[in-house]
């Protein structure tokens, strides 16, 4: 298990690198098309929007084909359009090929979280999801350091081309990877002739972690697409120095919040599955206050933006391996590929695609309504350059806020968990 897991992590870092490509580089990008915010924000709604609706039929064939071959193929699709994203010359065509990088994506965790859900016994996943999601803070903050590195020293295209060449090697590696099987009655004919996506919308817990993942996509997107132009413009960085500041506050402190929460929700898990939920439901109550101070710094004050803004990514990183084990639990061995693809649909569809672009409208406005009040509206975008930091700092008190809804929809699914585990386990 230990190769095996350590490769997906590695695909899994990947995936992540190579979609906040673009958001690491951002500001460089809306400066040279003269964009505003919701442009901005629609090339981060047009990867998740085509993201999640693949991602069905890609569950569905992770619970029925072999899985290693279908990562391959999605690593080395999504590596070669991420090279490509550097030769675009327009928006439309930026656009397009954003659309792209997301069908290749889309077939990492629905394959990935299967295996790993075949691999490992239900006492040892919340570790076992925990070191395949540390390519989720290791990707971006790898991203953001690199891509504001490379983009600093040779432009923004640069970066996109340093960005594929990886995924060639990953791709080739998935191959060799070993696909357990499924539990004996996980083969898909064996299942009762009932559609499988009215099986799993049956499950109340499945109804709550598909909330909550909305909620949080929506947080956690608004924040990797717009974190770099905040630091940017309120704070005075160039690219490269908010590329290490975004790495360590939106990328690194993810390991060690996954890794505890890991630790923490399999001891949990021993008493049943619901403390492991409740455990989630804490750290985002702790996590809401830290980003609300975080933001409340005044402009200049960089380090202690980074600080309080790590605190709190650390303590929501935990969700990943709290809640992607929480769905292995509820689920039927069966349908653990269709599960996460819904889930994912959702909190995509729900989340991530309303995230940066509602983020980046809710800015575009306060940035003119603080340029109305200045008096400076009359000449055109370029009046509104001084008042973006400002339009985007209020934008962004939409993420504590929705950090506290988090904590009731994690605390309404602990209620109904341990019931929906014990069915999943009979089935």
């Amino acid at each position: 298990m230990g190769p095996s897991l350590a490769l997906l992590c590695a695909i899994n870092t990947l995936n992540f690198f190579d979609r906040q490509v673009m958001l690491a580089v951002a500001e460089p990008i809306r400066r040279e098309w003269a964009l505003n915010d919701a442009a901005v924000g629609a090339l981060g709604t047009a990867f998740t929007l085509l993201y999640a609706v693949v991602g069905l039929p890609f569950g569905r064939l992770a619970d029925r084909a072999r899985r290693t071959r279908m990562l391959a193929a999605g690593v080395l699709a999504w590596s070669l359009l991420t090279a490509l994203q550097g030769l675009a010359r327009s928006f439309a065509q930026l656009f397009v090929l954003r659309l792209l990088v997301g069908v290749g994506e889309a077939t990492c965790a629905p394959a990935a979280t299967s295996l790993i859900g075949d691999l490992v016994p239900p006492e040892k996943r919340s570790r076992a999801l925990a070191v395949f999601m540390l390519g989720l803070p290791l990707g971006l903050g790898l991203s953001y350091a690199a891509s504001g590195w490379v983009a600093q020293a040779w432009g923004w295209r640069a970066a996109f081309f340093v960005a594929g060449p990886p995924g060639v090697l990953c791709a080739a590696l998935a191959l060799a990877l070993r696909d357990p099987g499924r539990d004996a009655v996980t083969d898909a004919r064996r299942v009762a002739p009932i559609s499988p996506y009215r099986r799993l919308l049956a499950i109340p817990t499945l109804w709550w972690i598909i909330a909550s993942g909305a909620v949080h996509n929506f947080n956690m997107y608004a924040l990797g697409t717009f974190l770099s132009p905040y630091l940017i413009r309120l704070h005075g960085l160039d690219v490269r120095e908010a590329g290490l500041a975004s790495m360590l506050a939106y990328g690194l402190s993810g390991i060690p919040g996954m890794l505890l929460g890991g630790i923490a929700g399999d001891a949990l898990r021993r008493r049943g599955p619901a403390p492991r939920l409740l455990l989630g439901a804490g750290l985002f109550l702790i996590a809401a206050p830290l980003v609300f101070f975080a933001l409340r710094q005044p402009a200049g004050h960089a380090l202690a933006f980074t600080l309080l803004l790590g605190l709190a990514c650390a303590a929501m990183a935990a969700y990943y391996s709290i809640v992607y084990a929480a769905v292995q639990d509820v689920v039927p061995a069966s349908l653990r590929g269709t599960a996460m693809a819904v889930y994912f649909l959702a909190m995509y569809v729900l989340g991530a695609s309303f995230g940066p672009v509602a983020t980046g409208m809710l800015s575009d406005w306060l940035t003119v309504r603080a340029a109305r009040v200045a008096g400076a509206v009359a000449g055109g975008t370029a009046s509104l350059e001084p008042f973006r930091a400002a339009g985007l700092h209020a934008a962004l008190l939409v993420v504590p806020a929705l950090a506290l809804v988090m904590v009731a929809i994690l605390g309404a699914a602990a209620r109904t968990v341990d019931r929906d585990t014990r069915r999943a386990e009979e089935v």
